[in-house]
């Protein structure tokens, strides 16, 4: 399953990169939807959890702004804008994982998963820089937040 999991994110991000890149270029034919169902094309036989990548893409492209938002401060040297587009895409897709994903993953898998995709398709220091941004995020909107309902709690 994890196997086809990694999989199943390199998908998204590629759909991700893709629709941003279209997009940027002002293809007014770029559709998100589109492309995801090109790429499930190209590896249906190894894919059995179409829904993951579907939930991934939808709601990475929902909560797009909200999540640029949530990166700024935690690489305020690096403005979103000039993050190379891979590591954007990678970042989007670890911190959607981390904060919004309904599939709960341990916050690990999800930040070494990142990480992989980022040396895989990202400059030889995408995977430093992404896990460096990811690990600031989890612990600073995820773990705080636990930690602020475990207190709320008692």
């Amino acid at each position: 399953m994890a196997s086809n999991r990694h999989l199943g994110r390199m998908i998204a991000l590629q759909t991700l990169y893709e629709y941003e890149f279209r997009v940027q270029l002002e293809d007014r034919w770029a559709n998100a939807s589109e492309i995801l169902k090109r790429n499930l094309e190209r590896y249906k036989s190894s894919i059995d959890d179409v829904a993951f990548i579907e939930r991934l893409v939808d709601g990475v492209l929902a909560r797009e702004t909200e999540i640029d938002d949530k990166l700024r401060p935690l690489a305020p040297e690096w403005p979103i804008e000039q993050i190379a587009r891979i590591d954007r895409a990678v970042l989007r897709l670890g911190l959607f994982e981390l904060v919004y994903s309904v599939d709960k993953v341990p916050h690990k898998v999800v930040i070494n998963e990142a990480v992989e995709l980022a040396k895989a398709f990202g400059s030889d220091n995408s995977g430093k820089f992404v896990n460096g941004v990811l690990g600031t995020a989890y612990r600073t909107l995820v773990e705080d937040a636990d930690n602020e309902a475990k207190s709320s709690d008692s």
